[in-house]
């Protein structure tokens, strides 16, 4: 995925879409940060993403859907391959949302891979949560990344991502290569020990 840990500090190579009218649609926001909307979560200081899982690090940047009466998607397509591929991303619910009246319904497939869609209510709040899996894609094709944010009261809850990805599985024999070349790192490490070795005996046995 391209910027799929949002440090580009806004929604480049991703679309939002969809409606909201209140005036607060979905936003980059920085972490530790207690700036209003929208350079922060109206106040709370989100901290970064360390749930782990993706390949990326913790950055300083996440996304953040807020609005009440919203039905806002985001969404990136891109090619992939034919082989297995890992995909994973991380979502948290702030505290200030966590205790609104109103529920949001989050959904997230990525490439395709559907592995999230629940209340926001339903979750942890001020934690967040890695969701993980692996594909397997057969035909080569473009394949659509999408998270969906739902809400119908006002005020409702709300809901953080970040560190989206979609990461190749190396291949068996990949695998078995740069197992060898560890060995061999490993053979040649022990060599040069046992070298040194020999050259401190033998520069022993010409003392005097």
């Amino acid at each position: 995925l391209l910027n799929g840990s949002f440090e580009t500090g806004d929604f480049t190579d991703w679309t939002l879409s969809g409606t909201e009218t209140q005036g607060y649609p979905a936003v980059v926001i920085p972490y530790d940060t207690t700036g209003p909307y929208p350079i922060g979560a109206f106040g709370e200081s989100i901290p970064p993403d360390t749930s782990g899982g993706s390949p990326d690090a913790a950055g300083n940047y996440a996304a953040y859907f807020v609005s009440d009466f919203a039905n806002e998607s985001l969404s990136q397509t891109v090619y992939l391959g034919a082989g297995q591929y890992y995909v994973g991303f991380s979502a948290y619910a702030p505290a200030n949302g966590f205790v609104n009246a109103g529920d949001a319904f989050f959904t997230a497939s990525v490439a395709g891979d559907p592995l999230a869609s629940y209340m926001v209510s339903s979750g942890p709040s001020t934690t967040w949560q890695n969701f993980s899996g692996i594909i397997d894609i057969a035909v080569s094709g473009d394949y659509s990344t999408t998270f969906t944010f739902a809400t119908d009261l006002l005020p409702s809850k709300d809901i953080v991502i970040d560190r989206a990805y979609i990461e190749a599985v190396p291949e068996p024999g990949t695998l078995a290569l740069l197992g060898l070349g560890l060995i061999g790192l490993a053979g040649i490490a022990v060599r040069r020990r046992g070298q040194a070795v020999v050259a401190d005996r033998e520069e022993c046995v010409c003392c005097p």
